[in-house]
């Protein structure tokens, strides 16, 4: 066995001569599926080359510190040893495509990764890979301009939910985009952390705790995904100008979107359902459209608090939730914009000029909703006179109420958004 290492070599050398055109500096270096063949063929490698791994398994962890692309052909598995991340990347240009990966460390410190892209990764692309059972998936650690595209991503579910890592974690790295992925079990779908300029678009989300998770990441898309059955769909927290538009939550448990501190963003086209709190949840959030949404079947469908400003809330449907609005405030609000407001499913009202605007304002909330909110047991009342006597007052003289949200231009017909189904082109 003492002279393998050396055979192996000879062999491995012959095989990158006999690939590599005369007089190109690019070369086809192919990889058996032997220990320590992987790691010796990226050093003989150079600028350029395509190293492609036999069908089998293939010893890692492994380094990539050549712009070259690693190619499994969908048939080679890379395994690491159960500590650090499993292929690491660390120059620019580089493409690692058609590979099971597997085999990543533990560590949430040192982010054990299938796939880390370190801060030279400029320009990277990790597409149509597996990456299976590794601490978080794919880490753009600062990586300008990475493209991970095409790839089934299955997390960790030997921890709790919050000690799993992310399916995608972005960090610092503008002009990300994060394309066509299925992503199921670990923590959430993708995390962004302090980036900006980046998209999330066509992605489907399963089983985890987000399936989006925003934080200080400005100037970006979330658009065309799918979140099933999730804590969370898509949490948009302390960014600005995000676009989020055409996505699907169902089913999720908690929230289908939520803007926290989130600014100057569009909220466009979206279908959110069957959510058992609440299809949107407003904290603290300013200067936002949403517009064009379908808000079917939660708990609650928005519920607004914390001085949240300068809002417009236009041409959405509201159909079928148990509460249609939660506002605790002593303002008026006015959910209408250029005289549309919003589709109401328990507004029973008439169009008689059929101009497709109902003749009569909504208010969703009067003040027993209030008592109710603050002292739930009070439900036990709602059938006594004395309730029904303030509902009557609140319903004929509308002045009585405190303040709250008020539809003046309520739509007769819902909108109904079209999305894309999963996985088609974007």
């Amino acid at each position: 066995m003492s002279g393998r290492p050396g055979q192996f070599g000879r062999l491995l050398t012959a095989v990158f001569l006999a690939c590599a055109p005369i007089g190109a500096q690019a070369a086809e270096i192919r990889v058996p599926a032997e220990p320590g063949a992987l790691t010796q063929a990226l050093e003989q490698a150079q600028d350029g080359d395509v190293v492609r791994l036999s069908p089998g398994r293939h010893q890692g962890p492994v380094r990539i510190e050549k712009a070259l692309t690693l190619d499994g052909g969908g048939a080679a598995h890379i395994e690491g040893d159960g500590s650090g991340s499993v292929v690491t990347v660390a120059v620019p240009g580089v493409s690692v495509a058609g590979l099971t990966i597997s085999g990543s460390g533990s560590s949430a410190d040192d982010r054990d990764a299938g796939v880390m892209l370190l801060k030279q990764a400029t320009g990277a692309k990790v597409t149509g890979n597996r990456l299976v059972g590794n601490l978080i998936g794919v880490d753009i650690h600062g990586a300008r301009d990475a493209m991970v595209s095409g790839n089934v991503i299955e997390g960790r579910r030997d921890h709790r939910m919050n000690s799993r890592g992310n399916g995608v974690y972005v960090w610092n790295a503008p002009g990300s985009k994060v394309i066509g992925n299925d992503i199921r079990w670990g923590r959430d779908g993708i995390f962004v952390n302090t980036s900006k300029r980046n998209e999330f678009r066509g992605n489907r989300f399963r089983d985890l705790r987000f399936a989006v998770h925003y934080m200080y990441a400005n100037d970006s898309v979330v658009a065309d995904n799918v979140s099933i059955g999730n804590h969370l769909g898509f949490a948009v927290m302390f960014s600005r100008n995000v676009t989020i538009a055409g996505n699907l939550s169902s089913g999720d448990r908690d929230y289908g979107i939520m803007l926290n501190y989130a600014n100057d963003s569009h909220v466009t086209g979206n279908r959110i359902e069957g959510i058992g709190d609440r299809c949107v949840f407003i904290y603290n959030a300013h200067k936002n459209r949403l517009e064009g949404n379908r808000f079917e079947g939660c708990g609650i469908g928005v519920h607004f608090t914390a001085g949240s400003e300068r809002n417009d809330i236009t041409g959405n449907a509201f159909v079928a939730n148990r509460t249609q609005v939660k506002y605790v405030g002593t303002r008026w609000l006015d959910w209408s914009a250029e005289g549309r407001g919003n589709y109401w499913s328990d507004h029973a009202t008439f169009d008689l000029d059929g101009d497709g605007i109902a003749d009569s304002v909504y208010r969703p909330n009067d003040s027993m909703d209030r008592v109710l909110w603050s002292q739930p047991s009070a439900r036990l009342l709602l059938g006594s006179p004395a309730v029904q006597l303030i509902r009557w007052s609140h319903a004929t003289f509308p002045a009585l109420l405190p303040g709250g949200v008020v539809d003046r231009h309520p739509l007769m017909q819902p909108v109904e958004p079209e999305l894309k189904a999963w996985g088609a082109p974007s």
